[in-house]
C-alpha cells in the first residue's frame, strides 16, 4: 500500500468515526426527551432534533459505506459504544465503572483487528 492510500484509509477511518459520533448523539437526544413529559413541547423538540440527526447520519453513512469496504464500516459501527460512553459520562454526569472501560477496550481492539486486516 502507498503512502497515499494509507493516508487516505485513515482519513476515511477518522470520517467514519465522526459519522458514528452523529450516530450516537441521536440517543443523547432521546435521552434529553425522555425527561419531559410525553408530547409536551419539550419532548416534541428533543424526538425531532434526534430524527434530524438521524436523517444526517442515514446521508452521511451511505456516503462512507460507497468509499469504505462494508466488513469494516460495521466493524466500526461498534465504536459506538465509547462515544455513547463518553456522552453519558459527559452529558449526564453518569458512572463509568471499570467493567465498562475494559469492554470498551476489547471492542476497540477487535474493531483495530477488523481495521488492520481490511
Amino acid at each position: 500500500m502507498s503512502k497515499v492510500e494509507g493516508k487516505k484509509k485513515w482519513i476515511l477511518l477518522i470520517l467514519l468515526q465522526l459519522v458514528i459520533m452523529i450516530y450516537t448523539l441521536s440517543g443523547v437526544a432521546a435521552k434529553f426527551a425522555a425527561g419531559y413529559e410525553f408530547l409536551s413541547m419539550g419532548f416534541i423538540l428533543c424526538y425531532g432534533v434526534e430524527i434530524c440527526i438521524l436523517g444526517l447520519y442515514a446521508i452521511f453513512w451511505q456516503q462512507i459505506i460507497k468509499r469504505v469496504d462494508l466488513s469494516v464500516a460495521y466493524a466500526n459501527r461498534s465504536i459506538a459504544i465509547l462515544w455513547s460512553m463518553i456522552w453519558a459520562a459527559l452529558i449526564f454526569g453518569e458512572h463509568i465503572s471499570v467493567q465498562n472501560i475494559i469492554g470498551v477496550l476489547l471492542v476497540i481492539a477487535g474493531t483495530m483487528i477488523v481495521n488492520k486486516e481490511g
